[in-house]
């Protein structure tokens, strides 16, 4: 038998063949296909054949997977040199077809021992052997890789063990194929036709929208790349444009809540749980630890599409002064530590609010009716209550477990208009300005930057306003929930209670003392704080002047506020308290999804405002510019309160510069926002 088999491992390299000649027939491997040809010329390894399919291809010696000593005369017709090729390649192939590869493995594989090329031809075939036969081996192997490893011109049965695996692995291999052909063919129909209604693989839409959202870092991305590029699609851009055309996505599809995994949803245990509290709800009421505050004529003042009310003010004039009530929904009353909605609030760890859509920390029955201070309804309560002399100096405080109604929600509108000219509202914006003015007295750091809010309305139109924090109602409200929260850390504090207190240092330089209107001291101090820090025991916090400080004000909306509630009911025996390890380990756990909920905040509503300025192409803004750096300069589009990107080129600016920027370019869903200087 004149042959020679020169590299079997498909994977690796052969080795060079000293009885190589133009006229050998060989055999190489192309597209998982072995394909028979005649070498025509040979320079310093490099081949140039004939092969089958009346092809001449470049080759390198070391990638041939077959080489017979016989051969071909090369003087033939191309066309006669073909024909012999296809007549050999039909020979080979039925010689394969005969063989035994099964039957072969149960013979050998009870004593794995290497078996060359040779022998395995002569287990193949009786005698006269042929290249033909030698070759046909190598076909009917390569096309079965079930029950033999091969190493060269070395052939080792699989154990029992490795055999399975294999099959395991072949599975794999056709599972593997099966979606990437199902995957692009589904493509395809969603690119060519107007309309595919059918329903898709679930786990095939989950490899191509994990690929879409994380790319390469995607655990199946080589599996979505194959997809896209047997689809023929030009970029991984093209998947988002035809989930929208397909309505599996919205075209403003918000993927931070995909990519940051965000429950957006409770699980119908958790309604059904939420909604037979609301019909059960226990009996709070009567409880000889609380305080009947009922008599009170309490106020909430909050946003004109508030829905979720968890504090609300009262004042009384008393002999010597006032006495301010600040009264919290008493959350802890209805969700039990650990039970059901308990776990799925821990989860979420804070509602979020965005400019299209509200994801609450537990259900809206509870969030919206049981939970909420509505008007006129009993609830249960957390009240801080301060004695104040006619100046406004704090004589004394109580916090009690109490029984509350809301007398009148009122909007910050509407506070704005009655203040100056009704009580209680104007003797409670004197008294928030004075405790103001002492906190400030005291270091506090008064950022005074404007927000703005954006929404959607009905028909999915973006409004937006911009809000001035420093109006008289929003003042009115934030100081009195700094004060109840900063009562409540002391009252912590003072009984030796672990509690999720908020700390912050110096900052690392005062830009300012007081208040300051301009944006670009603001700007410039905020960049000086220091970073906040939760911890289970009191520190003071520089930036709002107190010794000590809680979030204790809203339960409804932040977890942190929640366990706090309970740990200074727990001081009046209702409940049991946390340890602090063990409070300890809740903020742990809870730690990323608090801060992602400022990333999904602050994303949304970028998303939302650049497009809106998507139709205000060429429109011109004022902007500030807050750092210069070497090619570009970081802009302010102040109507907007929205930070981008200004190319420094041909421009010599300076931080606090104002400047009029042109909308050149935005793109919402990729985050950019192009402008250039009028």
């Amino acid at each position: 038998m004149q042959s020679l088999f020169v590299a079997f491992d498909f994977n690796t390299p052969s080795c060079y063949c000293p009885f190589m000649n133009i006229g050998n027939i060989v055999e190489y491997i192309d597209q998982q296909k072995i394909i028979s040809a005649v070498i025509l010329s040979e320079a310093k390894g490099k081949l140039r054949l004939l092969n089958e399919n009346s092809r001449e291809v470049s080759f390198s010696e070391k990638r041939l997977a077959h080489i017979s000593e016989t051969g071909l005369d090369t003087g033939l017709s191309k066309t006669t040199l073909v024909t012999h090729l296809k007549k050999i390649t039909e020979t080979r192939k039925k010689l394969s077809e005969s063989i035994d590869i099964r039957g072969l493995w149960e013979i050998l594989h009870d004593d794995p021992q290497e078996i060359d090329i040779s022998t395995m031809t002569l287990f193949c075939f009786d005698p006269p052997l042929t290249p033909d036969h030698e070759a046909a081996v190598i076909r009917a192997f390569f096309n079965d890789r079930l029950y033999f490893k091969f190493n060269k011109i070395i052939f080792l049965p699989f154990t029992e063990a490795q055999m399975e695996a294999k099959k395991r692995q072949i599975r794999e291999e056709e599972r593997r194929n099966s979606l990437i052909t199902k995957g692009s063919a589904w493509l395809v129909r969603l690119r060519d036709q107007d309309h595919v209604s059918e329903e898709q693989d679930p786990i095939l839409l989950k490899i191509l929208k994990d690929y879409y959202i994380f790319g390469n870092e995607a655990e199946k991305s080589f599996l979505a790349k194959e997809i896209i590029k047997k689809a023929g699609l030009s970029s991984p851009d093209r998947i988002f444009e035809l989930f929208v055309k397909a309505r599996i996505w919205d075209a403003d599809e918000n993927l931070d809540l995909i990519s940051l995994q965000i429950p957006t949803t409770f699980s119908p245990k958790v309604m059904q749980t939420a909604d037979y509290l609301c019909k059960t709800a226990p009996l709070v009421f009567d409880d000889p630890k609380r305080k009947d505050l009922t008599n009170l004529p309490l106020i909430t003042i909050d946003g004109q599409s508030t829905q979720d009310y968890d504090d609300a003010i009262s004042l009384e004039t008393t002999e010597n002064g006032y006495r301010l009530g600040i009264h919290i929904i008493d959350v802890g009353a209805y969700i039990r530590n650990g039970d059901t909605i308990d776990m799925a609030a821990r989860e979420r760890a804070s509602s979020i609010y965005m400019p299209d859509d509200k994801l609450p920390m537990i259900p809206p029955s509870l969030s919206e009716d049981l939970c909420s201070l509505k008007e006129g309804q009993l609830r249960p309560g957390v009240s801080t209550l301060v004695h104040m002399n006619r100046f406004f100096e704090i004589q004394d405080y109580q916090i009690v477990p109490s029984v509350i109604k809301v007398h009148q929600q009122m909007s910050y509108t509407e506070a704005n208009i009655v203040n100056g000219k009704n009580d209680p509202i104007t003797t409670l914006y004197k008294m928030a300005t004075v405790l103001r003015d002492k906190r400030l007295k005291a270091g506090a750091i008064q950022i005074t930057l404007p927000e703005v809010n954006v929404w959607l309305d009905e028909n999915k139109n973006i409004n937006y306003t911009k809000v001035d924090r420093e109006n008289p109602s929003r003042m009115l409200v934030s100081e009195m929930m700094i004060l109840a929260n900063t009562l409540m850390a002391e009252f912590l504090k003072n009984n030796d209670m672990p509690g999720v207190f908020r700390s912050q240092a110096q900052p690392k330089q005062r830009i300012f003392k007081g208040i300051e209107t301009q944006l670009m001291p603001n700007f410039l101090q905020r960049k000086q704080l220091s970073r906040a820090v939760i911890t289970t025991h009191a520190e003071p916090h520089a930036g709002l002047g107190v010794p000590a400080y809680v979030t204790a004000t809203s339960p409804i909306r932040r977890y942190h506020d929640l366990l706090t509630q309970r740990q200074i009911k727990a001081i009046f025996g209702i409940g049991t308290p946390y340890s602090s390890r063990e409070l300890d380990d809740i903020l742990a756990a809870i730690s990323v999804a608090v801060s992602n909920t400022g990333r999904i905040q602050a994303a949304r509503k970028r998303y939302w405002l650049i497009k809106y300025l998507q139709d205000l192409r060429g429109e011109s803004f004022e902007g500030l510019v807050l750092d210069a750096y070497r090619d570009h300069y970081n802009v302010l589009l102040k109507e907007f309160m929205l930070e981008s990107r200004l190319p420094a080129s041909g421009l010599k600016l300076k931080s606090g510069d104002q400047i009029q920027v042109t909308i050149q370019h935005a793109d919402a869903r990729r985050g950019q926002l192009t402008l250039f200087a009028v």
